[in-house]
């Protein structure tokens, strides 16, 4: 295990060049960050108060009792929300919810049935997900998730750092970064995130459950099973 976390911090350290391989990538405007353009600075407190509290007249769940203490999540199936860019966190809050006119958001759960997110999203209002959000990007990661399986690190790693060329899987890091801390207001963090949230996030990328990346749909769509389980378990263990 040693050898896993080892290599990992290893790989975050050398590929810090490795964000240019997707430079063709780089002129496009990400919707995150279009989204998160608001009138009013963010309120970090009312955020702190809606994810301890939530706000129960308006139907509105504290969010601790599924993300754990500060976004640290200890259940696997839920997400690390600590450290996140708050405009990725926006985003995604957001679309949970279906648009204007349509019946179904573009972040769906397995078989495409709505996620337990949309009913939760529902209750709350813009200034609620971007108080909340940005008071969740301003905690830290305190308990990142780990690899775990030592046969897979040799493929995550290849897969991290320079893709998969024979599926045109560009290098994971090229977008996420080298120690996979993403880019704030475009590419979420993977570092110390569950490998099975992720493992399962790729899956719903793959089968186009989840339809808020083009991109990530794309690019799920040319990976096997073994390849999503190896980069995931990869990405876990990243700090």
């Amino acid at each position: 295990m040693k050898q896993v976390v080892s290599r990992v911090v290893l790989a975050g350290s050398v590929l810090l060049g490795a964000v240019g391989a997707m430079g063709a990538m780089s002129p496009m405007v990400s919707q995150a960050a279009e989204l998160a353009q608001g009138p009013v600075k963010p309120d970090a407190k009312a955020g702190e108060k809606l994810y301890k509290e939530g706000a129960p007249s308006r139907g509105v769940v504290a969010c601790i009792a599924c993300h754990g203490e500060a976004g640290n999540s200890a259940l696997p199936v839920n997400p690390n929300l600590a450290a996140q860019p708050h405009e990725y966190l926006y985003k995604q809050l957001v679309e949970f919810r279906p648009r204007a006119g349509e019946t179904m958001a573009a972040r769906r759960g397995p078989d495409g049935a709505p996620s337990s997110m949309t009913a939760l999203a529902m209750s709350l209002t813009d200034a609620d997900m971007r108080n909340v959000s940005l008071y969740l990007a301003e905690q830290p990661l305190s308990k990142p998730a780990a690899a775990s399986d030592e046969n897979l690190v040799a493929l995550g790693e290849t897969i991290w750092r320079g893709g998969i060329k024979a599926q045109n899987v560009p290098a994971c890091a090229a977008c996420h970064s080298a120690d996979g801390a993403g880019i704030p207001a475009q590419y979420p963090r993977l570092a110390g995130q569950h490998a099975s949230y992720l493992e399962d996030q790729l899956k719903l990328f793959r089968a186009r459950h989840r339809e808020n990346s083009t991109m990530m749909n794309q690019i799920a769509y040319r990976m096997s099973d073994e390849d999503i389980k190896a980069v995931a378990d990869y990405a876990a263990g990243l700090r």
